[in-house]
């Protein structure tokens, strides 16, 4: 695999776009060798539903659009950034119990965490801004269905070497 690779989109910002925001990381995840049912997959999934979410609500239509970035570099971190051209910063507030909102950058935050991860925000030079999460990139080994079940790409301890090779 490349040092390093990048792909990105840019979608209106209406709530439609949410899911199109999901899919697009999803397929570009896959194609880079994460499984789709990988538990990283789904908390990439769920960090990018809340980041365009957020681009969505919380721009008060004055970013008419937003961009998702998704970076793997030298197979080692993966970055993923929603950016808006909205000049207001998330706020770090403590959500109170009787609110229905509030809680997304606390999920986004204590995801990233949880994978070994971080989170943060820097300006554009247009006078928006880009919310990034870092996190080690970690895709799991391909998985060979066979009569035997799932087994590792690589084979199960003790497995024979297959013809041709040589352990």
């Amino acid at each position: 695999m490349a040092d390093h690779q990048e792909a990105s989109i840019t979608l209106p910002s209406d709530p439609a776009s949410v899911p199109a925001a999901r899919r697009y990381v999803s397929e570009v995840l896959t194609e880079w060798g994460l499984p789709r049912e990988d538990d990283a997959a789904d908390t990439v999934r769920l960090i990018v539903s809340e980041l365009a979410t957020n681009a969505v609500q919380h721009t008060f239509g004055q970013s008419p659009t937003f961009t998702v970035d998704v970076r793997l570099e030298r197979d080692e971190q993966l970055c993923v950034g929603v950016t808006d051209s909205h000049p207001r910063w998330p706020q770090r507030l403590p959500a109170a119990v009787q609110q229905d909102n509030g809680r997304g950058m606390v999920i986004i935050r204590w995801l990233a965490a949880e994978c070994g991860g971080r989170l943060h925000v820097s300006p554009t030079p247009e006078g928006g801004k880009t919310v990034w999460i870092a996190m080690p990139w970690s895709p799991a080994p391909a998985v060979v269905r066979t009569e035997r079940g799932a087994v590792p790409s690589g084979g199960l301890p003790g497995d024979p070497a297959p013809q041709g090779h040589r352990p």
